[in-house]
């Protein structure tokens, strides 16, 4: 399983994708410190990155991957090798992969300019976000055959938890407004990813402040 995922993490690390994906990372968490004077203001613009940005380069790159990967995952099959065990080093492959580029395009930042609990909040949520979504991948790719129909699925999930599950919550809120909602919202927000980032990340922020 380990030489699966090293061959993988080798293979991935030599991508020019992920080579932009990371410095555009770096880029833009450069240029939101360097723009704004309050360090509190960046991390809020980069919040945004993190929440919608991060999950769809995740979904579509690791996706997009798994089925460029295929001839090498079948020639595995071929070998005495558990299917557990091949799907398990591919995803760590990939995962740590994706997990480096945003460590350098948004980690490094934010160590040296917001090195606190809240920056350390902000940059273990992104990488929290970075699993779940490569996690949505491997199973649109599992459940789908067709490259096409995979990659539609992972759009598809991923379009749903970054908008239509807060739409679906905004109703609930509003529909029932005169009850008190605290603890369902917190019980809502834990079934997103994207939207249990937001919430703990906030929660940090406040208390800081």
């Amino acid at each position: 399983m380990l030489k699966i995922s090293k061959y993988i993490i080798y293979d991935i690390l030599r991508s020019k994708v992920l080579i932009a994906y990371t410095l555009f990372l770096l880029l833009i968490s450069f240029a939101l410190f360097y723009l704004e004077n309050d360090s509190a203001k960046s991390l809020v613009s980069l919040l945004s990155v993190v929440l919608i940005i991060v999950p769809l380069i995740s979904v579509v790159f690791a996706t997009t991957y798994f089925y460029n990967a295929y001839e090498f995952i079948e020639l595995l099959v071929a070998q005495p090798l558990s299917r557990n065990t091949i799907l398990l080093g591919e995803f760590i492959g990939v995962s740590f992969s994706m997990v480096a580029a945003f460590g350098v395009g948004v980690g490094l930042p934010v160590l040296l300019y917001v090195p606190d609990a809240t920056g350390m909040v902000l940059v273990m949520s992104g990488v929290a976000v970075t699993l779940c979504f490569v996690s949505i991948a491997f199973f649109s790719s599992v459940a789908m055959r067709d490259k096409a129909k995979g990659i539609g699925l992972s759009l598809m999930l991923w379009f749903y938890f970054a908008v239509i599950y807060d739409a679906i919550v905004l109703g609930i809120l509003f529909s029932f407004s005169d009850y008190p909602l605290d603890k369902a919202v917190i019980a809502l927000a834990s079934l997103n990813p994207i939207d249990m980032v937001f919430v703990l990340w906030s929660l940090r922020w406040i208390s800081a402040r």
